[in-house]
């Protein structure tokens, strides 16, 4: 089971959250990506642009943070939030 955690953080609360699973064995970036195009989607967003820091940030920790400069549209929170919690 593949599970990715996605979360809306505005003023440092969490407004919003959800948990994408998969159970394909497909490999772990396509899961990432499928994960978050159907977090973005639950969420009505875009999707964010991975910029460098997301992607050395999500290689570290398997967390990334999406801020406005990963959006083109103007977001009404702080940051998304994707974090793998389950892998295997």
């Amino acid at each position: 089971m593949f599970r990715l955690w996605g979360k809306v953080w505005k003023d440092n609360h969490m407004i919003r959250d959800t948990v994408y699973e998969e159970e394909s064995n497909d490999t772990r970036t396509h899961k990432i990506f499928r994960g978050l195009d159907e977090i973005c989607h639950e969420f009505d967003l875009e999707r964010p642009i991975w910029l460098d820091k997301t992607v050395t940030e999500f290689r570290r920790h398997s967390k990334a943070r999406f801020s406005q400069d990963s959006f083109i549209e103007e977001i009404p929170f702080d940051y998304l939030e994707i974090q793998v919690i389950e892998e295997g």
